[in-house]
């Protein structure tokens, strides 16, 4: 798979319902999974979505989630913009720069879900996203 850039959007307790109207503007697959999958299936917040996303057809893709429990929503601050792929080189050389002379809220290393993930804002106010999956077979 190569590298994908695309938005990464955050509601407060609807995303679900916001990636099924998009899904159904823009068609294709869309996969969600809540917070309960990744932590305390009973916990506040558990149905909510940890990461949505929509694959189209035609190629566009768009990913979502609820802001977690305990974080405060801010409208006009969230999104993100997400690099995400296989090519950890490359990924993880994206990460360095963008990183460098910016903040890191969330370092590069590998999360719950298996994969690497950061997230940054870097040296111009732009929150990114970095994850490095396993390569497919």
């Amino acid at each position: 798979m190569a590298t994908r850039l695309n938005p990464y959007i955050s509601f407060t307790d609807n995303a679900r319902q916001a990636m099924e109207f998009y899904q159904s503007v823009f068609g294709g697959k869309l996969t969600l999974n809540t917070f309960g999958e990744y932590g305390a299936p009973d916990g506040p917040g558990a149905n909510n979505i940890m990461h949505g996303q929509l694959d189209t057809d035609s190629g566009l893709t768009l990913m979502a989630a609820d802001t977690p429990p305990g974080e405060t929503h801010q409208v006009g601050n969230n999104f993100a913009v997400s690099l995400s792929g296989e090519d950890a080189d490359e990924l993880r050389g994206y990460w360095k720069k963008l990183s460098a002379g910016g903040e890191v809220s969330v370092p590069l290393e590998k999360q719950m879900w298996g994969d690497e993930f950061g997230m940054c804002v870097d040296q111009f106010g732009i929150p990114w996203m970095v994850n490095i999956g396993p390569p497919r077979s």
